[in-house]
């Protein structure tokens, strides 16, 4: 599965202002939930902050991979929010965070859930890729996922 194929431009959001680790769970729940009527924000936030309880989710450079799993949900869904100001998160090197990626899965696909978690990890450790995210307009960033993806399919063959 691409990444691309998780998002839609409704749970893409660009230089949003949120005041706290909580409140980034809380807006990224409700667009996660959107266009899912089996989905509440409430069920997907219990989910990611459930996920954060255990470890934090933040990889460090600025970039967060908040991620949980419902019973809500029959194929994986991602949101990406671009934050400004950047915000404390407990990233693993101690730097605020301005790039989420996050991604909700059905609960019975762990495999599906690893796989999707490897393929973001490796998107956000490309830099061209995070600068891109950080300068890019807002209509255009689900086409920057695109463009990588497409990319690291080439460079792969």
């Amino acid at each position: 599965m691409n990444i691309s194929d998780l998002l839609s431009i409704e749970r893409v959001r660009a230089d949003i202002e949120v005041s706290s680790k909580k409140n980034l769970l809380e807006t990224a729940s409700e667009l996660l939930a959107l266009g899912s009527p089996a989905l509440t924000p409430t069920a997907i936030f219990d989910s990611l902050n459930g996920r954060e309880r255990l470890g934090s989710t933040g990889l460090g450079g600025g970039i967060a991979i908040p991620h949980g799993r419902t019973a809500g949900t029959r194929r994986p869904i991602g949101a990406f929010l671009r934050i400004a100001p950047p915000i404390a998160y407990d990233a693993v090197d101690g730097n605020p965070v301005d790039l989420v990626f996050a991604l909700l899965v059905p609960e019975d696909s762990p495999q599906d859930h690893l796989e999707l978690l490897s393929k973001l990890a490796g998107l956000f450790n490309e830099s061209s890729f995070i600068e891109h995210l950080r300068s890019a307009p807002a209509d255009t960033i689900l086409e920057a996922f695109l463009d990588a993806e497409q990319a690291e399919g080439e460079a792969s063959k």
